[in-house]
């Protein structure tokens, strides 16, 4: 028997259904008052069917081009909000929660100590080099797509990319195909840059991943009236995060070419990631299993250092391998979770994935990946989420998945002009493409890099540096404030800048600043 409705609930909206009201906080409050499980089975109902009509209003106003691919995509998103309607929240069972067999994190050094095959062309015409290149780069101040932004010699984070799979082509003889995975986002932008690479031997490939609208955090409804995703409209679409690959893959009918032309892995990596270089230790540990088992997903960890306590972690659950992001850990036990000394490695997202096990796992709808929801405010003060999933939590539906733990500089993204700072120093070689640390620096650790809020944007950045420092010798760098650096500036052991509101730091040319504190005013004016 139904339980009467909750006062602040009532009938209405015409044809006696249910009318949820605006101020409804969120879904899992709601359903906590709602009482019995028929009555929230009820709820649950009325938002499908509330979800459904307000996206077939939206599909209705598509152009009859864009019908198709609208279709698919309004599709995709009404699976995930079904699933985010029946799940109970992120938390894991942390009971359950093991620590992985040993067999299944492999050392690297024991992949490269198998060695290479005889014929390498051989098992890189079977490969294909995916990026993720759905993101803006407006967390630097740039806009467009942030594969554009020049990260070392006026190369940029595409340049680069392109210059590593050409040069691996040029070596082997082989056709190693480049696969981007644009957002609408970034889509225009990245086709007109194309046209740079036409006489360069590496075949170009783009799909889009989906397009999903934003829905309001009270009415848990889309904000978007029609279609279009220009003007206003930017803001009621979002991507829905990189585990949205395996579905627009596939719907794209890249998925199927590839494999017709007997490619058989994908090797997927953040495009700022610019360790995420093609491994062919790895790739030939997959084509020739030592066990003879298919190997169909493989996850590259690293080892956890204090400023990677935030990243997802591999974990035996259920007696499978899963993914665990801090977003999934009860409360009481996030400590836990970023303790190094239990969970001692972390996810790179540098991923080698087999593509008929895509294609299986897509068909039998079977890829099964954790609901991630980010709730954001738009400018105009409005709250809405989205709902999002990450393309390492689908490694517990592969068979025979295993983590390989790589050295740390296969982990070199760059996220903020901190990191961009490290990859244009002479910290770093390049080399067709490929960044290496550089032979003159006496111990393999990175330094630790902090430029504070007038740094932020690669503009302001560039500005401030006449040219980059000498880091060879740097083990720790704050800078904040107002502070500029001549040129052949030298920074050894730890440094720390700091000019007070109101002061202004210029670091003059040729200066050598060793296990040094720069405080207050310094300004060296021409005579």
């Amino acid at each position: 028997m139904l339980q009467p409705l909750p006062p602040q609930w009532s009938w209405g909206g015409g044809g006696g259904r249910l009318w949820l009201p605006a101020i409804l906080p969120d879904f899992s409050k709601a359903m906590s008052r709602a009482g019995t499980s028929q009555f929230q089975e009820v709820i649950r109902q009325e938002l499908e069917y509330s979800m459904k009509e307000e996206l077939d209003k939206i599909l209705a106003t598509a152009p009859s081009n864009e019908l198709e691919h609208t279709k698919k995509d309004l599709d995709g998103f009404k699976k995930l909000f079904h699933r985010f309607l029946q799940e109970k929240g992120p938390s894991v069972d942390w009971g359950k929660i093991q620590r992985p067999p040993e067999d299944s994190i492999q050392p690297y050094e024991k992949i490269k100590a198998r060695g290479l095959p005889d014929n390498v062309a051989s098992v890189l015409n079977k490969l294909v080099v995916v990026k993720l290149n759905g993101g803006l780069g407006t967390s630097m101040g740039c806009k467009g797509p942030k594969s554009l932004i020049g990260v070392r010699n006026e190369n940029t984070f595409l340049d680069l990319t392109v210059q590593q799979i050409e040069h691996l082509n040029k070596t082997y003889n082989t056709d190693v195909p480049l696969v981007l995975m644009n957002s609408f986002n970034t889509d225009e932008d990245t086709k007109k840059i194309l046209q740079k690479y036409s006489h360069s031997r590496v075949k170009i490939y783009t799909f889009n991943q989906s397009r999903y609208p934003r829905i309001n955090k009270e009415t848990l409804l889309p904000i978007a009236k029609d279609v279009s995703y220009s003007g206003e409209s930017t803001e009621a679409w979002y991507p829905p995060g990189h585990g949205d690959i395996y579905a627009s893959f596939y719907n794209s009918g890249l998925l199927d070419t590839l494999i017709g032309e007997g490619k058989e892995y994908i090797f997927v990596s953040n495009i700022d990631n610019l360790g995420a270089t093609v491994d062919l230790y790895i790739l030939n540990h997959l084509m020739n299993p030592p066990n003879g088992k298919q190997c169909e997903f493989v996850m590259e960890v690293t080892n956890k250092t204090r400023a990677d306590v935030k990243g997802g972690t591999l974990t035996q659950y259920e007696n499978k391998l899963r993914l665990v992001e801090i977003a999934q850990v009860p409360k009481p036990h996030v400590d836990e979770f970023k303790s190094v000394s239990k969970f001692k490695i972390f996810n790179t997202n540098n991923l080698w994935i087999s593509l008929s096990a895509v294609k299986r796992l897509q068909e039998q709808n079977a890829i099964d990946m954790e609901i991630i929801v980010n709730p954001k405010t738009l400018d105009g003060g409005l709250n809405i989420i989205q709902l999002e999933t990450a393309v390492g939590a689908a490694v517990k539906s592969f068979e025979n998945s295993l983590g390989i733990n790589v050295p740390r500089s296969r982990f070199l993204p760059v996220k903020t002009t901190s990191d961009l700072l490290l990859v244009m120093s002479n910290l770093y070689s390049l080399n067709a493409g490929s960044l290496t640390m550089s032979e003159k620096r006496e111990f393999p650790t990175v330094p630790l890099v902090k430029l504070g809020s007038s740094f932020t944007k690669v503009q302001d950045y560039l500005r401030r540096f006449e040219s980059i420092p000498d880091m060879l010798e740097l083990d720790h760098l704050t800078v904040s404030g107002d502070v500029t650096f001549g040129k052949n500036v030298s920074l050894k052991g730890t440094v720390i800048i700091i000019a007070n509101h109101g002061d202004r730091i210029d670091i003059p040319p040729g200066a050598v600043l060793e296990n040094k504190i720069v405080s207050g005013n310094l300004r060296i004016l021409d005579h």
